[in-house]
């Protein structure tokens, strides 16, 4: 019987969740016997080879590049995952949501305190292969269907941990309220 295939992305966050699934420590191991990774920053594959059967998405939509990516996983796997705060709402980065997008490129490039001295002739970058800016940082499930959610800044290892295994063994996912309310 073959292994069920495993993908992983970091889209707009800060690569946490990732390092949140390293840290189920050993069962690195174990997972690497469960699964054939595809397309992950963990074995460095950039393009899909074949379909997978899980894909974990981790960081929201902030350009076209991100939408790009994350349609490209829906296309590929069978269960697509949105792990973590940046996947499911946005997180750190939609608080640039309430302002324009030439706001923050003028306050990033033009006017910051760190940049004010070190690009006096006001260049904003404009590269053809730098990524569009969307208007807005968008949630996954705003830009392709999601089939599962796990919640955390980062999700804790051993959710993580729990649900991969479930979803390996075709087990639905249990959630306890602790994980998804905290009081």
């Amino acid at each position: 019987m073959s292994k069920p295939i495993l993908a992983t992305a970091s889209l707009a966050g800060c690569f946490g969740c990732h390092m949140s699934l390293l840290d189920i420590d050993e069962r690195i191991l174990e997972l690497i016997e469960l699964v054939d990774f595809n397309k992950s920053p963990i074995n460095d594959i950039k393009k899909f080879t074949r379909p997978c059967d899980i894909g974990l998405i981790e960081g929201g939509c902030c350009n076209n590049d991100n939408v790009h990516v994350l349609k490209d996983f829906r296309k590929h796997c069978k269960i697509l995952v949105s792990v973590g705060e940046c996947a499911i709402m946005g997180g750190l980065p939609a608080l640039r949501n309430g302002l324009p997008v030439s706001d923050c490129l003028e306050e990033a490039y033009l006017n910051g305190p760190s940049t004010k001295d070190e690009n006096p002739e006001g260049i904003m970058p404009n590269d053809v292969e730098l990524p569009i800016l969307l208007d807005k940082v968008y949630p996954c499930h705003e830009v392709v269907k999601m089939d599962y959610y796990l919640p955390g800044c980062p999700p804790d290892a051993e959710l993580l941990w729990g649900a991969l295994t479930a979803l390996i063994k075709g087990n639905e996912l249990e959630l306890p309220y602790e994980v998804i309310k905290y009081d």
